[in-house]
Protein backbone atom coordinates (compact mmCIF):
# COMPACT_ATOMS: atom_id res chain seq x y z
CA UNK A 1 0.00 0.00 0.00
CA UNK A 2 1.02 3.74 -0.77
CA UNK A 3 -1.22 5.33 1.48
CA UNK A 4 -2.92 4.78 4.66
CA UNK A 5 -4.63 7.89 6.01
CA UNK A 6 -6.17 10.71 3.70
CA UNK A 7 -6.72 14.19 5.60
CA UNK A 8 -7.43 18.12 4.86
CA UNK A 9 -7.65 21.30 6.95
CA UNK A 10 -9.99 24.35 6.30
CA UNK A 11 -9.64 28.10 7.94
CA UNK A 12 -12.87 27.67 10.20
CA UNK A 13 -14.29 30.87 8.07
CA UNK A 14 -14.50 28.77 4.90
CA UNK A 15 -16.11 25.50 7.10
CA UNK A 16 -18.56 27.49 8.20
CA UNK A 17 -19.82 29.52 5.14
CA UNK A 18 -21.61 27.85 2.73
CA UNK A 19 -19.19 27.32 -0.25
CA UNK A 20 -18.35 24.47 -2.22
CA UNK A 21 -16.56 21.87 -1.10
CA UNK A 22 -16.88 22.44 2.41
CA UNK A 23 -21.07 21.79 2.09
CA UNK A 24 -20.49 18.09 0.59
CA UNK A 25 -20.76 15.46 3.75
CA UNK A 26 -17.82 13.51 2.94
CA UNK A 27 -15.36 16.41 2.71
CA UNK A 28 -16.46 17.51 6.33
CA UNK A 29 -16.21 13.65 7.48
CA UNK A 30 -12.68 13.91 6.03
CA UNK A 31 -11.76 17.26 7.73
CA UNK A 32 -13.01 15.83 10.66
CA UNK A 33 -11.66 12.66 10.90
CA UNK A 34 -9.65 11.89 7.71
CA UNK A 35 -10.09 8.71 5.58
CA UNK A 36 -8.14 5.87 6.44
CA UNK A 37 -7.73 2.82 4.03
CA UNK A 38 -6.61 -0.24 5.31
CA UNK A 39 -6.77 -2.72 2.11
CA UNK A 40 -4.93 -2.04 -1.08
CA UNK A 41 -8.13 -1.54 -3.31
CA UNK A 42 -10.82 0.72 -1.87
CA UNK A 43 -13.52 0.99 -3.21
CA UNK A 44 -16.25 4.46 -2.85
CA UNK A 45 -19.74 3.96 -3.42
CA UNK A 46 -22.80 6.24 -3.49
CA UNK A 47 -24.99 8.18 -5.43
CA UNK A 48 -24.10 10.63 -7.94
CA UNK A 49 -23.94 14.14 -6.30
CA UNK A 50 -22.64 12.45 -3.07
CA UNK A 51 -18.97 13.45 -3.43
CA UNK A 52 -17.20 10.36 -4.95
CA UNK A 53 -16.02 11.89 -7.55
CA UNK A 54 -14.74 15.20 -5.59
CA UNK A 55 -13.30 12.64 -3.51
CA UNK A 56 -11.24 10.66 -5.96
CA UNK A 57 -10.32 13.79 -8.09
CA UNK A 58 -8.44 15.57 -4.72
CA UNK A 59 -6.66 11.66 -3.84
CA UNK A 60 -5.49 12.08 -7.49
CA UNK A 61 -3.80 15.55 -7.38
CA UNK A 62 -2.58 15.18 -4.02
CA UNK A 63 -0.82 12.14 -4.62
CA UNK A 64 0.80 14.02 -7.92
CA UNK A 65 -1.19 12.82 -10.64
CA UNK A 66 -2.54 14.73 -13.31
CA UNK A 67 -5.92 15.82 -12.31
CA UNK A 68 -7.62 15.48 -15.53
CA UNK A 69 -6.42 12.29 -16.05
CA UNK A 70 -3.23 10.52 -16.72
CA UNK A 71 0.13 9.20 -15.37
CA UNK A 72 1.98 10.93 -12.29
CA UNK A 73 4.26 13.62 -12.54
CA UNK A 74 2.39 14.85 -15.69
CA UNK A 75 0.61 18.18 -16.09
CA UNK A 76 -0.12 17.40 -19.68
CA UNK A 77 -2.33 20.62 -20.23
CA UNK A 78 0.69 22.95 -18.23
CA UNK A 79 0.52 23.76 -14.96
CA UNK A 80 -2.66 24.78 -12.93
CA UNK A 81 -2.90 26.21 -9.45
CA UNK A 82 -4.61 23.29 -7.15
CA UNK A 83 -8.03 22.49 -6.86
CA UNK A 84 -9.91 24.27 -3.31
CA UNK A 85 -9.57 20.29 -1.62
CA UNK A 86 -6.84 19.00 -3.86
CA UNK A 87 -4.73 21.71 -2.63
CA UNK A 88 -5.62 20.82 1.17
CA UNK A 89 -5.29 17.20 0.72
CA UNK A 90 -2.57 15.33 2.83
CA UNK A 91 -1.42 11.82 3.67
CA UNK A 92 -0.46 9.74 6.09
CA UNK A 93 1.86 7.37 4.37
CA UNK A 94 3.60 3.95 4.35
CA UNK A 95 7.28 3.91 3.77
CA UNK A 96 6.77 3.54 0.65
CA UNK A 97 4.21 5.73 -0.62
CA UNK A 98 6.73 8.53 1.93
CA UNK A 99 9.55 7.57 -0.73
CA UNK A 100 7.23 8.68 -3.61
CA UNK A 101 5.54 11.66 -1.72
CA UNK A 102 9.37 12.87 -0.72
CA UNK A 103 10.56 12.16 -4.36
CA UNK A 104 10.00 14.72 -7.36
CA UNK A 105 6.36 14.07 -9.20
CA UNK A 106 8.10 12.57 -11.72
CA UNK A 107 9.46 9.81 -9.72
CA UNK A 108 5.79 8.74 -8.16
CA UNK A 109 3.72 6.64 -9.83
CA UNK A 110 0.14 5.48 -10.96
CA UNK A 111 -2.54 6.97 -13.06
CA UNK A 112 -5.79 8.55 -12.68
CA UNK A 113 -8.36 7.41 -15.34
CA UNK A 114 -12.01 9.15 -15.13
CA UNK A 115 -14.66 8.71 -17.32
CA UNK A 116 -15.30 12.47 -18.84
CA UNK A 117 -11.52 12.99 -20.12
CA UNK A 118 -10.30 9.65 -20.28
CA UNK A 119 -9.84 9.29 -24.43
CA UNK A 120 -8.01 12.74 -24.14
CA UNK A 121 -5.87 11.38 -21.37
CA UNK A 122 -5.02 8.30 -23.24
CA UNK A 123 -4.08 10.31 -26.55
CA UNK A 124 -2.14 12.37 -24.18
CA UNK A 125 -0.61 9.28 -23.20
CA UNK A 126 -0.28 7.83 -26.55
CA UNK A 127 1.16 10.96 -27.97
CA UNK A 128 4.26 10.93 -25.10
CA UNK A 129 4.91 6.92 -26.17
CA UNK A 130 3.44 5.82 -22.61
CA UNK A 131 0.80 3.73 -24.52
CA UNK A 132 1.05 1.69 -27.50
CA UNK A 133 -2.68 1.80 -29.48
CA UNK A 134 -4.22 5.44 -30.78
CA UNK A 135 -7.75 5.81 -28.46
CA UNK A 136 -9.15 7.73 -31.44
CA UNK A 137 -9.10 3.98 -33.25
CA UNK A 138 -10.83 2.49 -30.59
CA UNK A 139 -13.67 2.31 -28.80
CA UNK A 140 -14.35 4.23 -25.57
CA UNK A 141 -14.26 0.89 -23.75
CA UNK A 142 -11.34 -0.67 -25.63
CA UNK A 143 -9.48 2.56 -24.88
CA UNK A 144 -10.27 1.82 -21.37
CA UNK A 145 -8.37 -1.56 -21.54
CA UNK A 146 -5.94 -0.62 -23.26
CA UNK A 147 -4.85 1.50 -19.79
CA UNK A 148 -5.48 -0.92 -17.79
CA UNK A 149 -3.02 -3.48 -19.36
CA UNK A 150 -0.49 -0.93 -20.14
CA UNK A 151 -0.66 1.55 -17.44
CA UNK A 152 -1.46 -0.37 -14.22
CA UNK A 153 1.39 -1.91 -13.65
CA UNK A 154 3.73 -2.35 -10.18
CA UNK A 155 3.62 -0.35 -7.12
CA UNK A 156 1.88 2.84 -7.10
CA UNK A 157 -1.32 4.86 -6.95
CA UNK A 158 -4.08 4.38 -9.18
CA UNK A 159 -7.14 6.05 -8.79
CA UNK A 160 -10.19 4.89 -11.01
CA UNK A 161 -13.83 7.45 -11.27
CA UNK A 162 -16.49 5.14 -12.41
CA UNK A 163 -14.43 3.17 -15.08
CA UNK A 164 -17.12 0.36 -15.71
CA UNK A 165 -18.90 3.85 -17.43
CA UNK A 166 -17.53 2.69 -20.98
CA UNK A 167 -17.31 -1.24 -19.81
CA UNK A 168 -19.05 -4.04 -21.04
CA UNK A 169 -19.60 -7.26 -18.35
CA UNK A 170 -17.03 -9.17 -19.58
CA UNK A 171 -14.98 -6.08 -19.83
CA UNK A 172 -15.75 -5.37 -15.69
CA UNK A 173 -14.67 -8.84 -15.10
CA UNK A 174 -11.36 -8.15 -16.47
CA UNK A 175 -11.00 -4.89 -14.28
CA UNK A 176 -11.49 -7.09 -11.66
CA UNK A 177 -8.87 -9.12 -12.53
CA UNK A 178 -6.24 -6.39 -12.99
CA UNK A 179 -7.42 -4.64 -9.56
CA UNK A 180 -6.02 -8.02 -7.77
CA UNK A 181 -3.34 -8.51 -9.97
CA UNK A 182 -2.09 -5.02 -9.22
CA UNK A 183 -3.18 -5.08 -5.49
CA UNK A 184 -0.87 -8.26 -5.11
CA UNK A 185 2.47 -5.91 -6.18
CA UNK A 186 2.43 -3.59 -3.52
CA UNK A 187 0.43 -0.87 -5.44
CA UNK A 188 -2.75 0.78 -4.40
CA UNK A 189 -6.28 1.63 -5.97
CA UNK A 190 -9.32 3.56 -5.10
CA UNK A 191 -12.05 3.55 -7.15
CA UNK A 192 -15.40 5.63 -6.99
CA UNK A 193 -18.04 3.28 -8.83
CA UNK A 194 -21.75 2.44 -8.79
CA UNK A 195 -20.86 -0.74 -10.32
CA UNK A 196 -21.85 -4.18 -8.24
CA UNK A 197 -19.05 -6.26 -10.59
CA UNK A 198 -16.97 -4.57 -9.08
CA UNK A 199 -17.69 -4.32 -5.49
CA UNK A 200 -18.09 -7.88 -4.93
CA UNK A 201 -13.47 -8.00 -5.42
CA UNK A 202 -12.86 -10.26 -2.36
CA UNK A 203 -10.74 -8.44 0.06
CA UNK A 204 -11.57 -5.14 -1.00
CA UNK A 205 -12.69 -1.94 1.46
CA UNK A 206 -15.84 -0.77 0.54
CA UNK A 207 -16.89 2.56 1.61
CA UNK A 208 -20.26 4.65 1.33
CA UNK A 209 -20.63 8.00 0.61
CA UNK A 210 -24.00 9.93 1.51
CA UNK A 211 -25.61 12.18 3.70
CA UNK A 212 -24.21 10.14 6.72
CA UNK A 213 -20.91 11.22 5.43
CA UNK A 214 -18.47 7.96 4.65
CA UNK A 215 -18.80 4.77 6.58
CA UNK A 216 -17.67 1.08 5.57
CA UNK A 217 -19.87 -1.05 4.58
CA UNK A 218 -20.52 -4.83 3.34
CA UNK A 219 -20.96 -5.76 -0.16
CA UNK A 220 -24.31 -7.15 0.62
CA UNK A 221 -25.19 -4.25 2.81
CA UNK A 222 -24.87 -1.71 -0.38
CA UNK A 223 -28.33 0.02 -1.80
CA UNK A 224 -26.54 -0.61 -4.74
CA UNK A 225 -26.72 -4.12 -4.85
CA UNK A 226 -29.88 -4.57 -2.88
CA UNK A 227 -31.33 -2.31 -6.31
CA UNK A 228 -30.01 -4.34 -8.69
CA UNK A 229 -31.25 -7.83 -7.02
CA UNK A 230 -34.37 -6.64 -6.80
CA UNK A 231 -34.10 -4.61 -10.62
CA UNK A 232 -33.22 -7.95 -12.20
CA UNK A 233 -35.52 -10.39 -10.40
CA UNK A 234 -38.38 -8.49 -11.34
CA UNK A 235 -37.86 -4.87 -13.38
CA UNK A 236 -41.87 -4.69 -13.66
CA UNK A 237 -41.11 -3.60 -9.46
CA UNK A 238 -39.35 -0.59 -10.52
CA UNK A 239 -40.54 0.42 -14.38
CA UNK A 240 -44.13 0.88 -13.45
CA UNK A 241 -43.51 3.43 -11.46
CA UNK A 242 -41.73 5.12 -14.25
CA UNK A 243 -43.35 4.01 -17.13
CA UNK A 244 -46.93 3.96 -19.01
Amino acid sequence: MIVERAYAHAAEDEVQGSEWPWTVPCVRRLLDDGLRFTAPVTFLVGENGSGKSTLVEALAEAFGLDPWGGSAGYRYAGPRAPSVLGGRMRFEATVAGRRMLRAPHTRRRGFFLRAETALDALGREQRTGRVSGSPEEMSHGEGFLMAFRERFAGPGLYVLDEPESALSFASCLELVGVLDDLSRTGAQIICATHSPLLTALPGAEIIEVGEHGMRSAEWHELELVEHWRRYLNDPRAYLRHIVG
